[in-house]
């Protein structure tokens, strides 16, 4: 069984050899406004428990690249979010994660620089901090969503991914 691949595969920007692909979100970034029901972290969401299974992931666009972190980023989220005990306090965490420092390709740290460009310049390279971090604030909001989606406690069925690594990358360093 092939991993999930992503259907956008014309994305209509491209920072590094990722797709700066537009989002529904309300945060600010780069990203455009999405005028579809979904985007690219519905989609990452909705494969995310399929493809968390795969060791090695065949990239056909660069709209893939955009899925891997975001799917890598989930994974993330679930590890702390595996710590709280309600949803004000998965939002406290979630909001943390989505502001706190963070590698980009080319960066020391950056578990996939040998998948990911790096930016060409200064100017790309704040853009794509910009798109990750609107990505990460915007997956955090969406994963909490899911997570205590039936009350104010955890959904067993999400926290049970928590451990599992796609593609054997994690996005923190180890022993965080």
């Amino acid at each position: 069984m092939p991993a999930y691949h992503s259907q956008y595969t014309n994305p209509p920007k491209k920072v590094g050899n990722m797709a700066l692909l537009p989002l529904n979100s309300n945060y600010k970034g780069p990203a455009a406004k999405g005028t579809e029901e979904s985007d690219i972290i519905d989609e990452a969401v909705y494969y995310f428990k399929a493809n968390i299974f795969f060791r090695s992931y065949e990239i056909k666009s660069e709209a893939d690249r955009t899925l891997i972190y975001i799917t890598l980023y989930i994974s993330e989220c679930l590890k702390k979010l595996q710590k709280c005990s309600s949803r004000s306090q998965g939002e406290k965490e979630m909001y943390t994660l989505g502001i706190s420092n963070f590698p980009i390709p080319g960066e020391n740290g950056f578990p996939l620089n040998a998948m990911y460009a790096k930016p060409k310049d200064r100017a790309e390279d704040d853009t794509m901090r910009a798109y990750l971090q609107q990505l990460r604030q915007e997956t955090g909001n969406r994963v909490l969503a899911k997570v205590f989606e039936q009350s104010d406690k955890p959904s067993k069925w999400w926290l049970c991914f928590a451990k599992r690594k796609f593609m054997d990358k994690s996005l923190s360093a180890p022993g965080q």
